[in-house]
């Protein structure tokens, strides 16, 4: 089953099913305690609840008559970085002096693990994702994301887009949060695909594509199999020593990055696909510096 937070026609928003051509709202009236996507994604069991919110006489509401949202409601974000051989190369091309450090990591039983964005700061589907006025080498991440909740546990998978200054962060690794961390600096949707059985990374093709002017000028892809770490590893070092009052969407890094001549331009449109849970697209935007 997916779930979203849709805008429908009137104005109200609403969490929905997603079908293949058409959503179909949920009855978030008949729990008391139950408001929110977030509060399913909390409950003790988001799949059984969630189907007793959804009252098969509800009425299918076509994709063109809603507005799919960022699924974060009051949740923090999070990345994890080098998690991917492509993504460990990358990093030390970027930055010839931490190389080493980027090359440690990708080993290590630590992950690296960054606070990526604030609900404000997260754009959903259709909506600009932003390219930092001081960068002059920005890339777009396509990231399996997790969706775990107040305990722990992954309860979902959501796309996500880790935009990325590469040359802010290649200039100095302590410069990272500037880098990850700003206005519009990542997108999250459509959709959240929930956990109802054991995840087959094998099975999940993750793909980005980047237009300009209506062409393709990058694709690129790769599987989740890919990922040097397990997502339940992940969420275990994410949860180590912090508390998420409202739980978590965590990015699990990439393993797709356009070639190092490649840079983000205003007016870009930027598509990432995951198996099993559809497609995120954003425009890109640029301010002059």
């Amino acid at each position: 089953m997916k779930l979203a937070r849709v805008r429908m026609n009137d104005g109200s928003l609403r969490v929905a099913a997603v079908h293949a051509d058409s959503v179909q709202p949920l009855d978030l009236t008949q729990i008391d305690q139950c408001h929110s996507l977030m509060d399913i994604l909390n409950s003790a069991d988001p799949v059984g609840l969630a189907r007793f919110l959804l009252k098969p006489d509800t009425k299918l509401v076509p994709l063109a008559e809603v507005k799919f949202l960022s699924p974060v409601d009051e949740q923090e974000v999070w990345a994890a970085g080098v998690t991917y051989k492509r993504s460990q190369v990358a990093r030390m091309e970027e930055s010839a002096s931490a190389a080493s450090h980027y090359d440690k990591v990708y080993t290590a039983d630590r992950p690296e693990l960054f606070f990526k964005a604030t609900p404000h700061r997260v754009s959903g589907p259709g909506q600009p994702l932003r390219v930092r006025c001081d960068s002059k080498w920005s890339v777009p991440e396509p990231e399996f994301t997790l969706v775990i909740n107040t305990s722990g546990r992954i309860v979902g998978y959501t796309i996500g887009n880790d935009m990325s200054a590469r040359d802010i962060e290649g200039e100095n690794p302590l410069y990272l949060p500037q880098a990850k961390m700003y206005n519009q600096c990542a997108g999250v949707g459509p959709c959240v695909l929930l956990a109802e059985k054991p995840l087959d990374q094998d099975a999940i093709d993750i793909q980005l594509d980047i237009r300009r002017g209506g062409k393709s000028v990058f694709s690129g892809s790769t599987k989740l199999s890919q990922m040097k770490r397990t997502p339940d590893e992940l969420a275990k070092w994410l949860f180590k020593e912090n508390v998420f009052p409202n739980g978590a969407f965590l990015m699990t890094g990439t393993g797709v990055v356009p070639d190092d001549s490649f840079t983000l331009e205003d007016g870009d449109e930027v598509s990432i696909t995951i198996t099993g849970i559809g497609t995120l697209t954003n425009p890109i935007v640029k301010d002059k510096a």
